[in-house]
């Protein structure tokens, strides 16, 4: 509830007009009449003065988490204030985080689209070669293959370090609890509905193109097509992945920036106090998962394979989290 659902509230709670509360606060109807449409807002004498006649504090008015159910508990003094003061985060603050991350998340998707898509060149060339298709040797392949892998590599890495500086600042909203001052969860909320639409139609593509995108690599299996339609499809499966991947960050990951100032769903206070236990451990499966991808790779020297290792690692880093979360709900 905002400030001017409260003075409404209030007002009608004690039985007074428009008219009345005016008098009491010395000002002119049309005065409360714009605070109670939200076309302005009263100063801070005012809101002092506000106070002591509705008998409430001035925490109650102007934090719009504190809803009247609660009301009497502020009013008597039963919060503990004595907890350290939480950062506020104010409306341009938030609309600079917002603008910040619809600017930065599609760089990011790009990156990692391009790190998921790395192998396909090598994987195509591979294919090609063994099939007997082109008269490029099979070591010319994989050298230019691994040229192309390491370039795009080094261009997502570019991207994650470039990028991601400039969302540093704002690290605090994921990871820390923080207040929010007047306005900006209406405005969070208002832009989230409008986005709303544009996110669903981003994630079940999304999730059409993961689920999908197999089963032309299981047809040409089942069906004993020749190696190099089946690599083919190999290379089609991580294309798909990776723009439905793209969608999640560059789309999703925009919806989400609502989410992280509202403080709800994976962002709630408790999440972030279960995602700060358990961050130690997802730095270390990824870095572990990492050293294990390029030492089989490099040994084996089957890059056309070894990229099943992210999928299987993405499936059992879900379980595994699971089964962390449990453990430290625990605790």
């Amino acid at each position: 509830m905002i400030l001017a659902d409260k003075i409404i509230n209030e007002r009608k709670k004690n039985g007074w007009s428009q008219e009345d509360l005016a008098e009491m606060l010395d000002v002119s109807r049309q005065s409360v009449s714009k605070w109670e449409g939200a076309q302005s807002v009263p100063d801070l004498q005012k809101i002092l003065k506000m106070a002591e006649v509705f008998g409430v504090s001035t925490d109650y008015l102007l934090k719009d988490e504190l809803e009247p159910d609660n009301r009497e508990a502020v009013s008597e003094g039963r919060y503990d204030f004595d907890e350290p003061a939480l950062r506020r985060v104010s409306l341009e603050e938030a609309t600079e985080y917002i603008s910040t991350r619809k600017e930065i998340l599609p760089k990011i998707g790009l990156g990692v689209f391009l790190c998921i898509t790395s192998p396909v060149i090598l994987i195509f060339l591979a294919g090609l070669s063994a099939s007997g298709l082109c008269n490029i040797s099979q070591k010319a392949c994989v050298a230019i293959g691994l040229v192309c892998l390491f370039i795009q590599i080094g261009y997502a890495v570019f991207l994650f370090i470039t990028r991601s500086g400039k969302l540093a600042k704002f690290d605090f909203l994921e990871k820390l609890n923080f207040e929010t001052e007047y306005g900006v969860d209406g405005m969070v909320k208002e832009r989230l509905s409008e986005n709303e639409s544009l996110n669903t139609r981003a994630l079940t593509t999304g999730v059409l193109m993961c689920v999908l995108g197999a089963l032309p690599l299981i047809i040409c299996s089942v069906l004993e097509m020749s190696s190099f339609v089946i690599t083919s499809m190999v290379c089609l499966l991580l294309l798909l992945v990776g723009t439905a991947v793209y969608l999640f960050v560059s789309v999703c990951g925009v919806n989400s920036s609502y989410h992280v100032l509202l403080q709800d769903g994976d962002y709630s206070k408790e999440k972030k106090k279960t995602n700060a236990k358990l961050e130690p451990l997802v730095s270390a499966y990824w870095m572990l998962i990492v050293v294990i991808y390029l030492a089989i790779s490099f040994l084996t020297g089957r890059w056309d394979r070894t990229w099943i290792i992210w999928a299987v690692s993405g499936v059992l880093f879900a379980l595994i989290r699971i089964i962390a979360e449990s453990f430290v709900r625990k605790d």
